[in-house]
């Protein structure tokens, strides 16, 4: 992996000895930084400051370095220290260095919000065509936010959803789960947990977690959706059922396939009631028979009186050896 020429971003650095800024120069055979003449006798070793700024970088604020730097090496990781780092004071020697970590996130002068607004419109636009260059701008509207610790923001939590779906569709889940967990906490504190936009984080996390196959938190997830939909859209909405038939999957993955096909067969027979030819009934109605197929392929044999009753309309007939179980 080729590694950068320069490894800080400029103004990071400050000498602890004179309170100088500290600047890279050319030491000869490596390149180094230096205050104002006559402070320090050579060059700071730069190579040996970044492996010691990236390094903590990795350990406290992995999350702002791009997933698709693997792997995260200390060098390329100094080179996103800006976006955690309000400065570095260096004492002695290279390995002697106090990290200024912001404590919260203020709020942005407004031209720095309208070019983060701009980054985020653009990302938006650009996210089903070219997901890397819009991974490369919500990064660049995030810069500076630990999803760990910032402070609840509209803009922030924005840019943390939008840049959790791209990671999603790129296959970076575990990536995801960092910003998405941010924007929902984020905007469930500003709006309640019931606003649409907190809905939708809440999805967008749950999303994640089973993209991740965190099943045990998606199932926690999904519920929670499922009983705020219930309350703002009402528990026969199509948002409502869709989600119980998530939860039915779920549930399938964890093991308890009976709660699941029961589940998932009462949500058909409310869904095909309340959404007559709505074309995810056929959908969930596919899942259920595959659940079937799964459990007679597997040999489960779960007592006769727990299966589900189908719906008579049914159009998926189930195949005989997977009703039999």
């Amino acid at each position: 992996m080729a590694l950068p020429e320069t490894y800080l971003p400029a103004g990071l650095l400050r000498c602890g000895l004179c309170y100088e800024p500290m600047v890279q120069v050319d030491a000869g055979i490596e390149p180094g930084y230096q205050c104002q003449p006559g402070c320090r006798p050579t060059p700071l070793d730069a190579a040996q400051l970044a492996d010691t700024i990236g390094r903590a970088i990795l350990r406290h604020a992995p999350q702002v370095v791009p997933t698709t730097i693997t792997p995260a090496h200390p060098l390329v990781a100094a080179t996103y220290a800006d976006r955690v780092l309000t400065h570095v004071t260096v004492g002695v020697s290279g390995t002697d260095i106090t990290l200024a970590w912001p404590t919260t996130s203020t709020l942005l002068p407004n031209p720095h919000r309208n070019v983060q607004a701009l980054r985020i419109a653009a990302a938006r636009h650009l996210a089903g065509r070219n997901p890397q260059r819009a991974l490369h701008l919500l990064y660049d509207s995030l810069t500076g936010i630990n999803p760990a610790t910032a402070p609840a923001d509209l803009v922030h939590a924005d840019a943390a959803a939008r840049l959790a779906m791209v990671q999603l569709s790129l296959g970076q889940p575990n990536a995801a789960i960092t910003w998405a967990s941010y924007a929902h906490a984020s905007l469930t504190q500003l709006h309640g947990p019931t606003h649409p936009d907190s809905i939708a984080s809440l999805h967008l996390l749950a999303t994640a977690h089973r993209s991740a196959n965190h099943h045990q938190h998606a199932l926690r997830l999904l519920w929670q959706l499922a009983d705020h939909l219930a309350t703002t859209d009402g528990p026969t909405a199509h948002r409502a059922l869709a989600t119980h038939a998530a939860i039915a999957l779920v549930l399938h993955h964890l093991g308890h396939c009976q709660p699941a096909r029961a589940l998932l067969a009462d949500t058909i027979t409310a869904h095909r009631r309340a959404h007559p030819r709505h074309p995810a009934t056929l959908r969930m109605q596919q899942h259920l028979t595959r659940i079937w197929c799964d459990c007679a392929s597997t040999g489960h044999d779960h007592p006769e009186s727990s299966k589900p009753v189908m719906p008579a309309a049914s159009p998926w007939p189930l195949e005989k050896s997977a009703t039999s179980r």
